[in-house]
């Protein structure tokens, strides 16, 4: 492979594996607020040591998402340097937002939030917990208000002399149309991660350590359940918007999305479709009549572009050459996206219905405690894998083709070396991440003890405070 082959592989890989830890963050640091919120009002301490055994995996992983999210921005200056150059002045501005206010707040909080439990007064502490919520939000908000300029360039001005776009409006690029569709997308799919990982970890003690802590694990299994379905409900709502939007400014994209090829008025919804190896034309296709110009235009009747209509604009519009993605793998991301998903909604339905009323977890939910937390997380991965690549052959659109932000001095075997690295290096902190996670399930709440009857009363009042009394902190 040539240098830029390698380096959109290396950028795809520690994007995607930095990515397994973003939406656990940004949904399980809420969940622990939420539970420790609840112990603030109620005073009941199940809520406590739920905090507390939550919050610990969400330090664990916020540590390791911190790690891979640096390399992945040290691959600006070594891989994408003319890329950075090109937009520099424009992201400067969201990602020191990021850094300087966002991840400050973060990182200022957490420590207070990690030492303060003996030292703070309770409504205090408490409050540090949601600062760190509100810096996960801001952060997220500001990285995609980044990444949806390279969707819809806005609030620039293109400098010809010196080769590169410069800022000319800041609130326009915070309030682009493309970001104020994709941050609520982004966050609900990330509760659907938060939710089916609390979810699947009190299936694993309620199946495997029956009569240990049953009233707090099944109010933490019940809870992520409805956050997993009402997350979904969020992320079907919040993806209609982010289609129409995606329609008007990206529309090769939607074209690619649906293998369409030929301009549609209306416009059938391809549930299934088989086309040419080289994606240049339709073979077969199983199609809901009116439902994709509902999707895109939010009218049955309304025009959808297709692949080949677009590729001739293009073409006049920017000069000769290929302007279509690569269209098998933007169609399968996107219905994986949407499938996968789904499926994890229907499980937590399904997680609500066996366990109603106060029936106890049968021990066939034990297997649904793997793949129910993997569902969402990997529809998240196949949505941004989904929205980069359909976004080709632009790193910015219609201002610079992803040929031209490589870095011209980088050769095949500099970028083949530190893929190499980063592979063994990244598969090094997986173990580490994975050995940190498990011993912290497996120990259970904190302050508890088998009790001599499985059959006993489960912990929904308050035991001897041990809980309360251990602040939250461990090491590595």
């Amino acid at each position: 492979m040539d240098t830029l082959d390698l380096a959109r592989w290396q950028f795809a890989i520690t994007t995607v594996y930095h990515f397994f830890f973003v939406p656990v963050t940004i949904s399980l640091v809420a969940i622990t607020a939420g539970l420790q919120t609840a112990w603030y009002r109620t005073g009941k301490d199940k809520y406590l040591r739920l905090t507390k055994f939550y919050g610990k995996l969400f330090l664990i992983n916020i540590a390791m998402g911190v790690v891979t999210g640096l390399v992945q921005e040290f691959q600006f200056g070594m891989n994408w340097s003319d890329y950075s150059r090109f937009v520099g002045d424009v992201f400067g501005a969201p990602l020191a937002l990021e850094g300087l206010l966002a991840f400050f707040v973060e990182s200022t909080f957490i420590g207070l939030w990690i030492f303060g439990w003996d030292r703070l007064p309770k409504k205090v502490h408490l409050a540090c917990i949601w600062m760190v919520v509100l810096g996960t939000q801001l952060s997220a908000y500001f990285i995609l208000a980044a990444n949806s300029w390279m969707q819809n360039p806005v609030g620039f001005r293109y400098n010809a002399e010196r080769g590169r776009a410069e800022l000319t409006d800041l609130w326009a690029v915070l309030t682009n149309k493309v970001v104020l569709v994709t941050f609520p997308h982004t966050i609900f799919a990330a509760f659907m991660v938060g939710g089916a990982f609390v979810a699947a970890v009190a299936i694993w003690h309620l199946v495997r350590r029956p009569g240990v802590d049953t009233g707090a694990f099944r109010t933490a299994m019940r809870l992520g359940a409805v956050i997993v379905i009402a997350a979904g409900a969020g992320v079907a709502l919040s993806g209609d918007q982010q289609g129409k939007v995606m329609t008007e400014v990206q529309p090769m994209k939607m074209a690619a999305a649906e293998a369409l090829y030929q301009s549609e008025k209306p416009a059938s919804f391809s549930v299934f479709t088989i086309g040419t190896l080289d994606g240049s034309q339709e073979i077969f296709s199983v199609k809901v009549p009116y439902l994709l110009s509902f999707l895109a235009t939010g009218t049955f009747d309304g025009q959808v572009e297709g692949i080949n209509n677009l590729q001739q604009a293009y073409e006049k519009l920017y000069g000769p050459g290929s302007y279509n993605p690569n269209v098998p793998l933007t169609y399968w991301t996107f219905r994986l996206m949407i499938g996968v998903g789904m499926t994890a909604v229907a499980l937590a339905v399904l997680l609500l219905w066996m366990t109603r009323k106060g029936r106890e977890p049968h021990r066939l939910l034990i297997w649904m405690a793997l793949p129910l937390p993997l569902l969402p997380l990997f529809a998240n991965v196949f949505g941004w894998v989904f929205t980069e690549t359909g976004r080709q052959p632009w790193l910015v659109f219609g201002l610079m083709p992803t040929s031209a932000g490589v870095s011209p001095g980088t050769t095949s075997t500099e970028i083949l070396i530190s893929l190499l690295g980063f592979t063994v290096l990244y598969g090094v902190l997986a173990v580490v991440e994975a050995k940190l996670m498990l011993k912290s399930i497996r120990a259970g709440l904190a302050g508890t003890s088998p009790p001599a009857d499985p059959s006993g009363p489960d912990d929904d009042s308050d035991d001897d405070g041990s809980a309360e009394a251990k602040p939250l902190s461990f090491a590595y």
